[in-house]
């Protein structure tokens, strides 16, 4: 499965016209893609048109997503649709690709801090995986009908993507297929893996096993008496039968509190997020732990995922807060976890940044005569009249609800592009 949760298009704002000055991008990513595209498509005259158009100012929002990218281009009177596609990653390849940046501690450590290293290239090119573009995998359609392919309203969109680059060099894994939160979280899962393994030890542990079982020692070396070559041949003794369970309280026919308690798949899959959250912050890997719950949290949590159905009844009883709360809570905790019930309990004022992009998202995956009219407030975007209505929560995800008597409700999982969500509340 190629792209993930976090791999959803992302839409950037059109570029002003430009009177001279380079078309190139000017970072070191920038550079790497402008070069790659020239020598995929090395015809200097498309190349030159290409630079000249994308100057112009008339390129409208560019659109980046897995494996494709798009933007409207005005040509004249006339408004063509130009594609470039490049083909995503598969699982398998970026596998091997964290796989090979996790040997390089200096790379990863960029990697977690936010930044895309240079040298991650080295890594691609261990992995023998394709980042940059190149032949076989760029391609570019554009309806203008051009006799030159690609046709100059491709090559200026290739030109503009290194405009991007030059900000947000993330977006070169996003249009491989993997956004740039999912990236991070893949590298940490390799490196966790690695330290569950104990893979700092992997040397150590190999030239120990060389050595004949007679040579093996305790540190402080053998027990006296104990010859260590029988002692390492010896067949295990059988473990002895369990004891009978005791006999339950007489007249017991249920626990005292009314309902069964917690399964034990519920309790370790409990324990082993928990552990993995420290673990990850004890090796650096996390900002840190998950803060813990408060009362009202863990109580919407127990609601929201415990299987036995008594314990939702029981808990909207004892909660000291109206049943349809804690329904609607429970309900946004199933869709987001802890961040979906933030979104449901708190707003917040996004930047002017943010709320252009979301803009142009939502404007890039609808016709301009069907995007409905949205009231902004907060991090609440609505479309008048229609009981639905997209949350931006802090996470950078869009949060779709609907109305119901007179409340709004979390009506299904968050996704990272708003005009995806809108399309899903426009189309049920």
């Amino acid at each position: 499965m190629a792209g993930g949760k976090d791999s959803g298009a992302r839409g950037f704002p059109a570029f002003a016209a430009r009177k001279g000055g380079r078309a190139r991008g000017q970072s070191f990513w920038a550079k790497a893609w402008t070069e790659a595209v020239e020598d995929t498509w090395p015809e200097e005259e498309p190349l030159k048109q290409g630079r000249a158009f994308a100057r112009t100012g008339r390129i409208g929002p560019v659109t980046v997503s897995p494996g494709r990218i798009s933007a409207e281009v005005y040509g004249g009177e006339e408004a063509h649709t130009t594609v470039v596609t490049l083909r995503e990653l598969d699982d398998q390849e970026w596998e091997l690709l964290w796989e090979k940046t996790a040997d390089r501690p200096q790379e990863t450590e960029a990697l977690l801090a936010g930044e895309l290293p240079e040298d991650l290239l080295e890594a691609v090119e261990d992995a023998r995986v394709r980042l940059l573009p190149g032949y076989g995998d760029l391609d570019a359609d554009c309806d203008c009908d051009a006799l030159d392919h690609p046709c100059p309203h491709a090559t200026a969109l290739c030109y503009q993507v290194s405009w991007l680059l030059d900000t947000d060099p993330w977006l070169l894994l996003l249009v491989r297929g993997r956004g740039a939160a999912e990236a991070v979280e893949e590298l940490k899962s390799e490196l966790l893996l690695r330290a569950m393994a104990g893979d700092d030890d992997a040397d150590n542990d190999t030239d120990a096993a060389e050595e004949s079982p007679a040579e093996l020692a305790l540190p402080d070396g053998p027990l006296p008496g104990v010859d260590p070559l029988a002692a390492w041949s010896r067949q295990a003794s059988p473990l002895p039968e369990l004891p009978p369970l005791p006999a339950a309280p007489d007249g017991a026919e249920e626990p005292v509190t009314g309902i069964e308690a917690d399964p034990l798949e519920q309790l370790v899959a409990d324990a082993a997020v928990r552990a993995r959250s420290l673990l990850g912050y004890a090796r650096g890997l996390t900002d840190g732990p998950a803060p813990p719950l408060d009362l009202w949290q863990d109580t919407v949590r127990i609601a929201a995922t415990h299987p036995d159905p008594r314990v939702p009844v029981r808990l909207r009883e004892s909660c000291g807060r109206p049943p349809e709360e804690l329904d609607r809570a429970a309900e946004a905790w199933r869709t987001g976890g802890a961040a979906g019930l933030e979104v449901l309990e708190r707003t917040w004022s996004p930047s002017v940044q943010e709320t252009a992009r979301a803009r142009a998202a939502l404007s890039a995956g609808w016709e301009a005569d069907e995007l409905p009219e949205l009231q902004v407030r907060d991090n609440h975007w609505t479309p008048a009249g229609q009981g639905i209505q997209l949350r931006l929560g802090r996470d950078g995800r869009w949060y779709p609800y609907r109305l119901r008597a007179d409340e709004w409700w979390p009506a299904g999982p968050p996704h990272s592009d708003p005009s995806d969500v809108l399309v899903d509340l426009t189309d049920d």
